[in-house]
């Protein structure tokens, strides 16, 4: 036992953890709290501390000015399932080929592969993940009226309140620890996304029962006046209220962080928020605040959601001993599937802060989102340029605590999460719905692709193009200068090195090699 707090009290001393994380009479490191406050298609622009001017976020804004803000801090990809995964387990989405799930998934995460909540559980932690989840859930025919196993709780979570999918999608109910809440099994719940059912209410056939008109996709299963996608039938009585959510969920986690403050054991919780996803439901406390539609009034909301974070955890007596860490999931998107003047209302402001493409795209702005840690004591604030990423969360978080745990593709950047060092990754590929870029210092690789474009629906770029391109981030961050014909040299050393990382998943995809 001696010899062990030895080597915790060296790790944290290597990592700069505060003097107030040692108890003095016994010279034992004390493990700290871990959140990681996830949200969903919030861009880099999204924040007043990265920038934006027509919005103010003073909660996240405090966590940014009072922790380290990171300029280069990513997604591993460009859509929400993958780059789960990724921080989730360390490894690579597109080792597995990852796409965006429907509700009907079965779980993607092998329940004998190694986690972030797995690794800290082994190292004392209680582990909780509250709010959206979209990994599948059971098996392909799973039953959504007995309980849903595997899920959360088999890759490592202790307790799981969360939706199965995203609040656009099927089934429109939390489940807690794998069973539905507040189901009354006289009104089973059947879920099918290709065949509608007979009797109940859709999008196309009955547009009078809709408050939000669709644009795209979401033309299905009609749920407290809201589009969406894929068909549901019963289950009355369990559905979510779609403005109460944000509420319902921050409930959750305050309930939580009171509960096990208390208890000796450290805790990592994940927070993972559904704003600014569609359908953009502000709770009516919000509701035309911004002066943006929805989408800015929802930033609000998750503003205000994280202020009431960061006051659960001071009232607690724990903000000292308590690691946050704040990213969303990919770039943002304005219209994603619904009419609701995201786009018109938008003004100046720029949700990427100027970065290029968005959600979907290889070109920055897609995965490169807002990112910071924040550590009363520990972590001094300022700004970082270190490039980090969500998949590091792994093999970090496992040198702050002195686990021995390895994932495939997970780097330690603690030092420089803490802010103690400059220095991060020195590369990273980054995904795009199946398509990968790749980053290396300064410059990104992006090579030549098939397809469209831009993605009309959306109007986002995509960055497919017939000829490589390359961009020097640091001299141009809003990729309008191609270079890739003045350094043919750097094009093909940097295509080598892609090649050789990606292996046989080069020879897959629709990369055209040159």
């Amino acid at each position: 036992m001696k010899l062990y707090c030895l080597l915790l009290l060296a790790a944290a001393c290597l990592v700069g953890c505060s003097k107030q994380a040692v108890n003095d009479e016994t010279s034992e490191v004390r493990k700290p709290n871990i959140i990681f406050v996830y949200l969903d298609d919030l861009g880099y622009g999204d924040i007043s501390a990265n920038g934006a001017k027509a919005i103010n976020t003073p909660n996240i804004d405090f966590l940014a000015n009072n922790g380290m803000n990171f300029s280069n801090g990513y997604a591993s990809s460009a859509t929400c399932t993958p780059s789960r995964f990724a921080a989730f387990t360390g490894m690579y989405p597109w080792r597995n080929n990852l796409k965006i799930l429907p509700g009907t998934a079965p779980l993607i995460i092998d329940t004998k592969q190694p986690t972030v909540p797995k690794m800290l559980s082994k190292a004392g932690y209680n582990t909780a993940i509250i709010g959206k989840w979209h990994l599948g859930l059971g098996t392909s025919d799973k039953n959504w009226n007995e309980h849903i196993t595997p899920g959360p709780n088999e890759v490592g979570f202790d307790y799981s309140y969360i939706m199965a999918a995203t609040q656009d999608r099927v089934p429109t109910v939390y489940i807690e620890d794998g069973d539905v809440v507040g189901l009354d099994k006289n009104d089973p719940i059947e879920i099918d996304y290709k065949n509608k059912f007979e009797g109940e209410p859709n999008a196309k056939d009955n547009p009078e029962l809709l408050t939000m008109k669709w644009h795209h996709g979401h033309n299905q299963a009609v749920i407290n006046g809201i589009p969406r996608i894929g068909y549901m039938k019963g289950g009355k009585s369990a559905l979510w209220s779609d403005v109460d959510m944000a509420d319902h969920f921050l409930d959750k986690v305050k309930m939580y962080i009171g509960e096990k403050a208390k208890e000796d054991k450290p805790f990592f919780l994940t927070y993972t928020m559904q704003q600014p996803h569609v359908p953009r439901t502000p709770h009516p406390r919000f509701k035309g605040k911004s002066g943006m539609g929805p989408r800015g009034d929802v930033i609000l909301e998750a503003d205000w959601c994280v202020g009431e974070l960061i006051k659960t955890i001071q009232e607690a007596g724990i903000e000292e001993n308590t690691m946050i860490i704040f990213s969303s999931d990919n770039g943002p998107v304005l219209n994603d599937g619904y009419y609701d003047e995201a786009v018109e209302l938008l003004g100046d402001h720029s949700p990427t802060g100027g970065l290029r493409g968005g959600k979907y795209s290889l070109y920055d702005a897609g995965t490169h989102v807002p990112f910071i840690t924040y550590w009363k004591g520990t972590i001094k604030g300022g700004k970082s340029n270190a490039l980090v990423c969500q998949m590091d969360l792994f093999a970090s978080l496992a040198s702050l605590v002195g686990s021995e745990e390895k994932s495939a593709d997970s780097e330690n950047v603690i030092a420089a999460l803490l802010g103690s060092s400059k220095d991060g990754r020195e590369d990273l590929i980054l995904e795009a719905t199946t398509r990968t870029s790749y980053r290396k210092g300064d410059f990104v690789l992006i090579p030549s692709y098939k397809g469209p474009k831009v993605n009309k629906q959306v109007n986002i770029e995509l960055g497919n193009t017939k000829n490589v391109q390359l961009f020097n981030l640091k001299e141009d961050p809003f990729q309008t200068n191609n270079i890739a014909e003045q350094q043919p040299e750097l094009v093909q050393q940097l295509m080598d090195e892609f090649v050789a990382k990606r292996g046989e998943f080069a020879k897959t995809s629709n990369l055209i090699l040159k």
